[in-house]
């Protein structure tokens, strides 16, 4: 039964890297891991290596604040700093906005975007009216200054058109696969980008997938070497558990920008073995 799955596999692996239609199929269903187990592990070892990212703190205090207040993570795990800075919960369509400006791009160009857009144009409805070339000019320290300029118009647009007002906060009502179907209309805006949104400004289990978190999942064999990023989305998403989704994602992050054994640039055929004593993944290794 083994042989048939892994033979099916790589049939399906070798015609295509298209991702399933449904956001509930699995696209290996023959891989079996990472194990809970795996995940809470490698999430232990990364916060006892990193800390919790500094960055991340306020969106995991919103994520704290709508749960049970009696749960069990609410009470148990000493992630928070309580002296981290800002409390105000920012709206889901600066959340938006702020992704797709972090598009191929480092965070402190991202952030330096993000807040010259906000100098020049302090209300959407400013960036609304504006030509598209005076939004480009704001955004250009960001890179890629006419595709983002070109997204962040056609949300706007969509919004107006169909919604009568710029505002993303309907979404907090809505399921999410409801949410994703909403964000998937507006041209521009990838599973990424939607992933993000939920995570970290709807306080959804969702688990994205962007490049480093793709790179060390290969490198460990969380999934199939041949795996795509869309399919590592769907694989993944499936098998973490939802409770470690928001800490997982946020550590393994970090540490892609840290590890440069986890992501091997340019070799993405290679795996991490557990012969790199220097990672602390390399002991999540399987026949390593």
């Amino acid at each position: 039964m083994q042989k048939t799955c892994k033979r099916k596999q790589l049939q399906l692996d070798g015609q295509s890297q298209k991702t399933p239609k449904s956001t509930t199929e699995e696209p290996y269903p023959c891989h079996h891991r990472p194990t809970a187990e795996e995940c809470r592990a490698v999430r232990d070892e990364l916060l006892a290596l990193h800390g919790f990212p500094p960055e991340f703190l306020k969106y995991r205090r919103h994520r704290l604040m709508k749960m049970e207040p009696f749960s069990n993570e609410a009470q148990s795990e000493p992630l928070i700093n309580s002296d981290d800075g800002d409390h105000k919960e920012e709206s889901v369509l600066d959340g938006l906005i702020k992704i797709v400006l972090s598009q191929n791009t480092t965070e402190l160009n991202s952030q330096k975007a993000f807040a010259s857009l906000k100098s020049v144009f302090p209300t959407w409805e400013d960036v609304y009216a504006a030509e598209t070339k005076s939004l480009e000019n704001a955004i250009r320290c960001g890179g890629l200054a006419p595709r983002k300029a070109s997204c962040i118009k056609n949300v706007l647009s969509c919004l107006h058109e169909r919604k009568g007002k710029l505002c993303l906060e309907y979404l907090r009502d809505l399921s999410v696969d409801e949410i994703k179907s909403e964000l998937s209309n507006f041209k521009g805006v990838g599973p990424k980008t939607v992933a993000c949104v939920l995570m970290f400004n709807l306080q959804q289990d969702d688990f994205p997938v962007d490049t480093h978190v793709f790179e060390i999942a290969r490198a460990i064999g969380w999934v199939p070497a041949v795996a795509n990023r869309n399919k590592t989305y769907l694989h993944l998403n499936r098998r973490i558990p939802n409770e470690l989704k928001f800490d997982l994602n946020c550590l393994l992050y970090t540490h892609g920008k840290l590890c440069r054994k986890c992501t091997m640039k340019g070799s993405s055929q290679k795996k991490l073995t557990s012969k790199d004593c220097s990672c602390p993944l390399s002991l999540n290794i399987v026949g390593g």
